[in-house]
């Protein structure tokens, strides 16, 4: 399974850094690339709160990364 070879914490520069704020990062970061295609092809003209979307998709995607680490 993948969370066998995924470390629990990792050393950054002396310091204990969790795996859950990489799975935070990459969240971010997939969030980031989907807003712009979700703002390109007008999805968000059809929703009611934009700003509620954008905050359950990352809390959604960061969920699923969080459950890959654990």
């Amino acid at each position: 399974m993948l969370h066998e070879w995924i470390p629990r914490e990792f050393a950054f520069l002396d310091a204990h850094v969790p795996t859950l704020f990489v799975a935070f990062l990459l969240a971010a970061a997939a969030i980031w690339l989907l807003d712009k295609w979700l703002a390109a092809w007008a999805i968000y003209d059809l929703v009611w709160y934009p700003a509620l979307l954008r905050v359950a998709l990352f809390f959604g995607l960061f969920s699923v990364f969080g459950l890959m680490v654990y």
